[in-house]
């Protein structure tokens, strides 16, 4: 089973529900499912995967404990990439992952388990890009971000940006260089990044990879001439969040639930937790419980809390049937 990333329907859906539950602040679908505990639940459960999900999980195994203290739960955070191999190999029940699987890495699953894994989407993030929060930039169109971040241009525009004032800003930030903050090529958030950001394009060798989605956004904030990504859930105080246009010239539109719902902010996305479902057999207690309860109303309250978009009803439910919960 296979989700895409946010599509025209899914928008659809999303904007509906979006007007049904209220603001982007308090948009917790009220007709999401409460969780009721079931008995006999205890034992460990394992996460090795995205670090953009880090905190999420971090918080959804909190929640989990509440309802069944006797369950332990051990995460690790080191990028989308570890995700496919520790579930293949059978060293962890969940693998978070902020894109889709590759083909290469399904193949590797299906090789030895004989059938594909099962990514559920669990919440919807949205990719900011985010500037020192005295940097004044109005906005960017994706064209201007890959002439930025990227070496090859194939979003459009006919030239490298590599001062401010080549988007507009003057005064004694028109002669500013910019300075390049990037996940690692292990980040699903890298590789999402680098699809729909750049075009499938190259990023720059003068980018500072870094190891986490926090460290972009320190260095960030360490930076007055800086610019770098993440998923929204790490914004700080130390950086400002820029409005992104989808074509060069178009409208400006801020990372907002009601924007990523809509589909006027560009760089939207799903976020996935994989799991090892056998085609023919339900999932294990454990691993059944805890994505009833992220599928349910207190894991999307957690999902709001963190500074992602929760899913509405209308497409968890479609979800909880697809996998048997």
């Amino acid at each position: 089973m296979k989700f895409p990333r946010l599509s025209k329907k899914l928008a659809a859906i999303m904007a509906c529900a979006t007007v049904m539950v209220g603001t982007a602040t308090a948009n917790v679908d009220p007709n999401l499912p409460e969780y009721r505990e079931t008995r006999g639940i205890s034992g460990n459960l394992s996460s090795i995967g995205s670090d953009t999900l880090n905190n999420l999980m971090t918080l959804w195994a909190e929640e989990f404990q509440g309802f069944y203290p006797n369950v332990n739960v051990q995460i690790q955070g080191a990028g989308t990439g570890t995700a496919p191999p520790a579930l293949t190999e059978g060293t962890a029940n969940f693998g978070p992952m902020s894109r889709g699987i590759r083909d290469t890495e399904q193949a590797a699953f299906e090789q030895r388990h004989g059938y594909a894994p099962t990514l559920v989407p669990v919440a919807i993030d949205m990719i900011a890009v985010f500037v020192n929060k005295d940097n004044p930039i109005e906005g960017l169109s994706i064209p201007q971000v890959d002439a930025i971040f990227s070496s090859t241009g194939r979003c459009g525009l006919d030239q490298d940006i590599t001062r401010w004032g080549q988007v507009g800003l003057s005064g004694a930030w028109a002669n500013r260089d910019i300075t390049l903050y990037s996940r690692n090529a292990v980040s699903g958030t890298y590789g999402y990044f680098r699809q729909h950001a750049l075009c499938d394009g190259d990023f720059r060798d003068s980018i500072n990879e870094q190891p986490g989605s926090a460290s972009v956004v320190q260095g960030v904030t360490e930076s007055i001439n800086g610019i770098g990504y993440s998923g929204i859930g790490y914004r700080t105080s130390g950086v400002r969040v820029v409005p992104l246009a989808r074509e060069h010239g178009g409208s400006f539109a801020e990372a907002t639930a009601e924007n990523a719902a809509s589909g006027d902010y560009p760089l939207a996305r799903y976020l996935y937790v994989a799991v090892n479902k056998h085609p023919n057999r339900g999932l294990a207690p454990l691993e059944r419980e805890f994505l009833k309860m992220v599928l349910s109303k207190p894991g999307q309250e957690v999902v709001d809390r963190d500074g992602f978009v929760p899913l509405p009803e209308s497409v968890a439910k479609r979800i909880r049937e697809d996998i048997g919960l």
